[in-house]
């Protein structure tokens, strides 16, 4: 959403918006122009296959180890103390997530449409960072249903007893899709996401997608595997989803070692400029 600010200011505002739109989705499926997006692709696939497989390693682990024990020291699934953290784990909740990014992409949308020149360009550098964030989320989201459905685990306590090797594969029902957890799927997506646009945000992200999780294994939701198989299939996902709009030159930039990294805002750039103005003998 950050390129088309050349639209005719003297067009109708319906024509505005409907051009506006129209770019910022052709950006997004553009042939990749990148010179490093090849450098970026190898570095992509080399933590993605690391990273899967230590991931796999550690829920394989926590499902002969540990799953069926934490399972038991839970409380009671509709206890009623547990109220605040059933509105705690909704923040973690895909639909009500990419419900709030979509919402926000609209009315950015529906904004620039009426603006011209830099008002225009700095809606749509957040509106393109707000892109990235949503499709990081939805992708993530998007592979999680497909796992759910393909491994059919079934939810603790499923069928009566504890029993971490409950599956049906193929089953489709809310009762058999345990893993992964879509809600440690959409926070480390999002965690991720923001992380990647903002480091500084880093540790407040995390720590939010770590609380999500907690809230999952409390609630008696999941399996610890579970929530673990969830955050890997968030972070890879919303790397992968980085690296598209890098080799588009969307909102980063590759180095020459392949390393992404995000592209200064237009409105932190400003701000930065005026700092070091301020500061300046």
């Amino acid at each position: 959403m950050s390129a088309p600010t050349d639209i005719a200011p003297r067009a109708s505002y319906p024509a505005q918006l409907l051009a506006l739109s129209g770019r910022a989705l052709a950006q997004l499926v553009r042939t990749p122009s990148h010179s490093r997006r090849a450098e970026a692709a190898r570095k992509l696939a080399r933590h993605s296959l690391w990273l899967s497989a230590a991931g796999a390693a550690l829920v394989i682990a926590l499902m002969v180890v540990f799953d069926l024990t934490e399972i038991q020291l839970m409380p009671a699934r509709g206890t009623p103390g547990l109220w605040p953290i059933r509105i705690l784990t909704d923040f973690g909740k895909d639909e009500y997530v990419l419900s709030v990014l979509g919402g926000v992409l609209v009315v950015l949308a529906l904004v620039a449409a009426g603006l011209h020149g830099r008002s225009r360009a700095l809606l749509l550098g957040l509106g393109t960072r707000l892109q990235f964030m949503f499709l990081s989320v939805a992708v993530s989201v998007f592979v999680a249903e497909i796992l759910k459905y393909l491994i059919g685990r079934g939810r603790p306590f499923v069928g009566g007893k504890a029993n971490p090797f409950n599956f049906i594969p193929f089953e489709g029902s809310g009762a058999y899709a345990s893993l992964p957890s879509g809600h440690a799927v959409t926070a480390f997506a999002l965690a991720f996401a923001v992380s990647a646009l903002w480091p500084r945000l880093r540790v407040f992200m995390f720590t939010y997608a770590i609380v999500i999780l907690l809230t999952r294994l409390v609630l008696l939701a999941h399996h610890p595997s579970d929530v673990v198989a969830g955050a890997l299939v968030g972070m890879v996902g919303a790397m992968a989803v980085r690296y598209w709009f890098a080799a588009r030159r969307l909102g980063f930039a590759i180095r020459a070692d392949g390393t992404i990294v995000p592209v200064a805002g237009a409105v932190s750039g400003r701000l930065k400029r005026v700092a070091h103005g301020a500061s300046a003998p």
